[in-house]
């Protein structure tokens, strides 16, 4: 190792290490970071502490002149004053000039390199340095060599509480982006989720300033022709399952960008959910969570060091890092071509949105900006009816600009590549939770692999008089009878209710962006019901 320091930040500690290898980070964290241990599979178990989530809630970004009328500010984008990101900043140096061994890694996020910007993450923990170490990708020895300024530094102090006194402060904990200095400051948290979220939320605010569309999508691509398909979709849609295709590469599971060239992953890693995870329903993840991952807050037995992943007693949140070329079947470099189809999950709990339905443009479009899926209702006492979630763009609490600025420039590449855009429900059928069933995975997996063959796009539709959406009627390897929705439910009426139910659920949320989209995609919404 070359001496490294990190004093043009104010820091001036006995030990940086720059770019550790992964052996030499298990070793930093079995040595120094207590509770930190292998599992028998060699991954690295590391706790988060009491924070083993996001909070979105106490995310700031520096309100300056040079880009305020850029932000979509809000509940999403909280503005602090620049003073009030210095004190933090401040405060997060004083705390990492008390450790005697910090951490320092130098990446890039974004495998295109005419796009990819340079990250560089000062830490206290060996596991946040392995985790990033995981999730950017990482420089060539030469690369390093060369690395030279970075473009964005992210200062980790995430062991030490932001002052609740401070202006702004809504809690102990902060998250704090001045996209001037081009600096993010954590405080009061020491989730590792925070780090990879900070780069995206970033890369969400640089790359439509170059006319280049940031995604929170999944991507997979063909192996003969290089041409991709992405999907969308919020939190147990089946976003990370589906791009997990043994017939196409994996480009990425999480974050994406579509140039005038392609698509490219911004990140050199996944991060999967891994409560519940088995080996026979995600062989692919439950093989990566090896040597060199981190596994999150997940149960382990103290004597064999087995991993419990049906244990939720800490957090359902568990999570699994892992390098991507950990998948068999990773496209690496993370590039192809131009998306043929664009795929909108949903998990409709309420079980009246079909199957599989082709999106005109202008849908296409008011789904994007809707970003809608529903959770099953909770057990709390006459709660019967399943909650509708809608996040824009299908990543809203990471969003920088407003909402229709990504989703125009969606409809741009949607209109120059003849892509197809489809909206695959993977909820239920049949009736809402509790009365209905879950659609079978293998049907969802047999509707995709017809996506991509060109099937679908051949097939007959039927215009639905709730969504207007165009039912696909006719799918190898689905029974015809589960893909019109209303017929499989028992009582027709309750269909319809429910029906517009959800119809007038998506008129509600979409009032708060109707001011900056066009007469077109107004009239793409769902309209009462006409049986």
């Amino acid at each position: 190792m070359t001496e490294f320091h990190l004093r043009g930040y104010g820091i001036d500690v006995p030990n940086v290490f720059r770019n550790l290898s992964t052996a030499a980070l298990c070793e930093e964290a079995i040595r120094f970071d207590p509770g930190t241990s292998l599992s028998d599979t060699a991954a690295l178990i590391a706790f988060s502490g009491d924070k083993t989530g996001r909070s979105p809630k106490d995310k700031h970004i520096v309100r300056h002149n040079a880009s305020e009328n850029e932000v979509w500010w809000g509940s999403v984008n909280v503005p602090i004053h620049e003073s009030v990101f210095m004190v933090n900043r401040e405060r997060a140096i004083d705390y990492l000039n008390t450790r005697e061994r910090l951490h320092c890694v130098d990446g890039y996020a974004g495998w295109d390199p005419e796009h990819r910007i340079r990250i560089r993450v000062v830490c206290a923990r060996p596991y946040h340095a392995l985790f990033m170490r995981n999730m950017l990708i990482r420089p060539t020895r030469a690369e390093l060599a060369e690395f030279g300024e970075p473009d964005c530094v992210l200062f980790n102090a995430g062991a030490f509480p932001a002052n609740r006194y401070t202006t702004g402060m809504t809690s102990k904990t902060s998250v704090d982006l001045s996209l001037e200095r081009r600096e993010v400051v954590i405080l009061g948290t020491e989730y590792a989720g925070e780090m990879k979220k900070a780069v995206f939320t970033l890369m969400n605010y640089l790359m439509p300033k170059r006319g280049v569309l940031s995604m929170h999508c999944s991507a997979t691509a063909d192996p003969s022709t290089g041409a991709s398909s992405i999907l969308f979709g919020l939190s147990g849609t089946g976003k990370t399952t589906l791009s997990a295709d043994p017939k196409r590469q994996l480009v990425g599971d999480d974050e994406h960008c579509w140039t005038d060239r392609g698509i490219f992953n911004i990140e050199g890693g996944c991060y999967a959910k891994a409560i519940y995870l088995t080996r026979e329903a995600e062989p692919q993840i439950f093989d990566a969570l090896r040597w060199g991952a981190v596994l999150e807050n997940v149960v382990y037995d103290r004597a064999d060091h087995h991993v419990d992943f049906a244990d939720a007693s800490i957090t359902e949140n568990t999570r699994g890092a892992y390098p991507i070329h950990y998948i068999p079947n990773a496209r690496v470099p993370c590039v192809a071509g131009h998306p043929t189809d664009v795929v909108f999950l949903t998990c409709d709990a309420f079980g009246v949105l079909p199957p599989v339905s082709r999106l005109t443009p202008a849908q296409a479009e008011f789904h994007f900006i809707s970003g809608y899926t529903a959770k099953v209702a909770g057990t709390e006492v006459g709660v019967v009816e399943p909650q509708a979630t809608f996040s824009p763009c299908f990543g809203g609490p990471f969003l920088v600009w407003h909402p229709g600025k990504y989703s125009s420039m969606l409809a741009d590449r949607l209109a120059r590549r003849a892509a197809n855009v489809w909206l695959i429900n993977t909820g239920w059928t049949g009736g809402s939770h509790g009365v209905g069933s879950r659609i079978k995975l293998a049907h969802t997996r047999a509707i995709l692999d017809a996506i991509h063959a060109g099937d679908l796009a051949r097939a007959s539709t039927r215009v639905d008089p709730v969504f207007g959406l165009d039912v696909v009627l006719h799918c190898p390897e689905v029974p015809a009878d589960v893909l019109w929705p209303r017929g499989t439910w028992s009582d027709g009426e309750a269909y319809d209710r429910t029906a517009d139910r959800l119809a007038s659920l998506f008129h509600e949320n979409f009032s708060k962006y109707a001011d900056g989209v066009s007469d077109a995609v107004k009239a793409a919404s769902p309209r009462r019901a006409s049986h």
